[in-house]
Parts: structure tokens; C-alpha cells; sequence
């Protein structure tokens, strides 16, 4: 397995530009949490928009310097976008690019993101299987939804510069590592059923091996790893994350777990009490975790876990 080496940080802001939840009147700010605000112009009147999708800036600072990565794009074509104008995020900022896996979830607001970036040739890192066609979900005979199709070409015509990655390799010069293809080795995290690919017109189920998430060393306190969906199991990308780091130590867990529906609930005890023994000091369950997931996991590590939503930034300090 190729190890990576990360800087240890003395600071990761991770700012959600779009997940599935908004509750504009929580009030719970704190050294960590920061809530989006209704305040716009001195008036109420400053919307932040949830959809079923997920993207998120993310700030490392080490010695005096930060950077920042986008991490995903969103669902529709618009909302990340229009997310990040209601921020303010200056995503002219934005060195590098990187995508967890290829679903429409999670890529769909690429043109308009990478448009607002304003800059040509940055490194996009992505796992090869993004490229794979026809790509779909199927609910029974003759009954399919279609992924669109994500090709090289139509990437590179937004100004981005393709970095295909299987195995782990670090971005902004060791402040960020991508994790490449997720090593599966728990038995209970076995993927998304309904899944499918086609291969020389063969049908195929699809393992989802391009997803993947990024992770970052905050100095002293550990691993912060952001996954997108987490198909290949949350407790498979924490552990290939420590793997792959060296780093035993994990300070947050982040991103979809995948826990929505019934395919999935069966394992959500599991799932958390696995999580528990990996021990981080934060758990923030996003996007395609699922309601009974996210309530079950607030209940069983009431200490760790933070509600996510659109709009809001978590600020991880050494």
C-alpha cells in the first residue's frame, strides 16, 4: 500500500456549500460551528439553498499559508454556486479540485463552480472509474436510471487539468491527501446493491471503486477525513486513511455515509459502534447519511457529533 506523507496543520475550515438540510434559525454558533446567516444587506433576506448533493471548500493553514481545495460540486447545476455567492466564499482562492466519486450528486455544479474559480489549468483529482458508461441504478427489469455521462474531454473544456489517481497522493504539497481507491476490509460494508455498469455490453454490478475522500493532519490532534458518499464504507475510509497516513489518531469524521434506506439501515448500529471505537473527537454525518442514521449516531455519541447543513463552517484548530 503507497503511504503518503501530510503536513501537520495548525488550522482546517471546511465551509459546506451544499448539503441536504438548512435550518437558518439555529443559534448554536461556537469555536467550531458557524452558521450561515439570514442577514443580508441589514436585511432578512439572504436565502442558503439544501439540496440532495454535496460540495465543500476546505481551508488548510500551516506556518502563516493557507490554501484551499473545493471537494465536490453539488447536485444541480446552480445551487453550490449559488450557495457560495450568498457566503461570500472567494473561490478565486481555490488551488486544486478533487471529486469523491462520479455520481450527478456530486459533480453536477461543476461548470458553474469552476467558472466562478476563474482560473484555467488547476489539478482535478479523480479516481479513473469516473469514466466508466453507462453507469446506473436499477430498481428491476427494465426498470434504470442513468448517471451522465463524465467525460475527460468535457472536463478539460471547463479549464481543469485531469489527475487520475488510484492510489493515494497528497495536493496542495502535503497540506491535503486524496485518498485514491478505498481498501475494503470490513464485513459489513459491502456497497450499493442496486449499482450497475455496463462492459462490452455486458451488465456488471458497480463496486463504486472510484469512491474515495480526502484527508488532512491537524497538528496534535489527528486525521480529518471528508468523505463524499462513502461506498466503499465509512469505517473502510477511516481505516485506509490511518493506513495510508500512518496517522492512528482521527479528530473528525465527515461526509455522506450512505445509511439512507433500507438497504442500508440494516447496518447503522454497526456502522456507529465501529465508528465509536475509531474514538475521533467529532462525527458529523452529511448528506446521503439518512435521517435515522444521523438521529441514531446523534444519540449514541451525543459528545461527538455535530449537525451539518448548507451554509455552515466548521473551523478545526490545533
Amino acid at each position: 500500500m503507497k503511504k503518503i506523507a501530510l503536513n501537520a496543520l495548525d488550522r482546517v475550515e471546511i465551509l459546506t456549500l451544499q448539503d441536504n438540510t438548512i435550518d437558518i434559525t439555529m443559534m448554536d454558533n461556537s469555536a467550531v460551528v458557524q452558521r450561515a446567516m439570514a442577514i443580508k444587506e441589514g436585511q432578512i433576506r439572504n436565502s442558503i439553498l439544501a439540496e440532495h448533493g454535496f460540495s465543500a471548500l476546505v481551508k488548510t493553514t500551516a506556518a502563516g499559508k493557507t490554501r484551499a481545495l473545493l471537494f465536490d460540486f453539488g447536485y444541480s447545476e446552480e445551487g453550490a454556486a449559488y450557495n457560495a455567492r450568498a457566503l461570500n466564499a472567494d473561490l478565486g482562492q481555490v488551488e486544486a479540485l478533487a471529486l469523491s466519486h462520479g455520481h450527478s450528486d456530486h459533480m453536477g455544479g461543476f461548470a458553474a463552480l469552476t467558472a466562478m474559480i476563474g482560473k484555467k489549468g488547476l489539478p482535478f483529482y479523480v479516481h479513473p472509474g469516473i469514466f466508466k458508461t453507462p453507469r446506473y441504478v436499477k430498481y428491476g427489469e427494465g426498470l434504470k436510471f442513468d448517471f451522465p455521462t463524465i467525460t475527460r474531454e468535457s472536463l478539460e473544456q471547463a479549464g481543469v487539468n485531469v489527475v487520475e489517481a488510484k492510489a493515494p497522493v497528497t495536493l496542495l504539497d502535503g497540506d491535503v491527501g486524496f485518498l485514491g481507491e478505498i481498501e475494503r476490509v470490513t464485513d459489513f460494508e459491502k456497497g450499493f446493491p442496486i449499482a450497475f455498469f455496463q462492459e462490452d455490453a455486458v451488465e456488471k454490478w458497480d463496486p463504486i471503486e472510484d469512491d474515495t475522500a480526502v484527508v488532512m493532519n491537524l497538528k496534535g490532534k489527528g486525521l480529518i477525513v471528508l468523505s463524499g458518499c462513502a461506498h466503499s464504507g465509512v469505517v473502510n475510509t477511516v481505516r485506509h486513511a490511518q493506513a495510508v497516513t500512518g496517522v492512528e489518531k482521527v479528530h473528525a469524521v465527515m461526509g455522506g455515509f450512505h445509511l439512507s434506506g433500507p438497504f442500508f439501515e440494516p447496518i447503522v448500529g454497526r456502522t456507529t459502534e465501529e465508528l465509536r471505537k475509531l474514538a475521533p473527537d467529532y462525527v458529523i454525518p452529511t448528506h446521503c447519511t439518512g435521517r435515522k442514521a444521523i438521529l441514531y449516531m446523534e444519540n449514541a455519541m451525543p459528545e461527538q457529533f455535530i449537525l451539518n447543513m448548507s451554509g455552515t463552517k466548521l473551523t478545526f484548530a490545533a
